[in-house]
């Protein structure tokens, strides 16, 4: 289980490459649901208009424990925007450093 806290709280480290899946939101003809890493299921949500962000719902391979409000599975609508303000951002980001002689 990763541990997630918002409002007051600082948050723990979330797996942001475990697998999720972003459901109910439609892919061309279908509704089929795509299954990708947690960053990415969230970053993606953010480019939903509103009434499919609203529909859509969000289920992370573990489930992310959430406060005392306990493990949740499954995020919808304001539950997966507060995870979405979580996201890391560039800035924050480790950099990769794969040229040795730059040092």
């Amino acid at each position: 289980m990763t541990e997630a806290y918002w409002g007051d709280t600082t948050p723990l480290d979330i797996d942001w490459r475990m697998s999720a899946a972003l459901e109910n939101v439609p892919r061309g003809d279908t509704d089929v649901a795509e299954v990708t890493s947690l960053e990415t299921a969230v970053r993606t949500w953010t480019t939903l208009d509103p009434e499919h962000q609203r529909a859509a719902t969000l289920t992370p391979e573990h489930a992310l424990q959430i406060g005392p409000e306990g493990a949740v599975r499954h995020f919808t609508g304001d539950a997966i925007a507060a995870l979405a303000a979580l996201l890391p951002t560039a800035g924050r980001a480790a950099p990769v450093d794969d040229d040795p002689e730059a040092a």
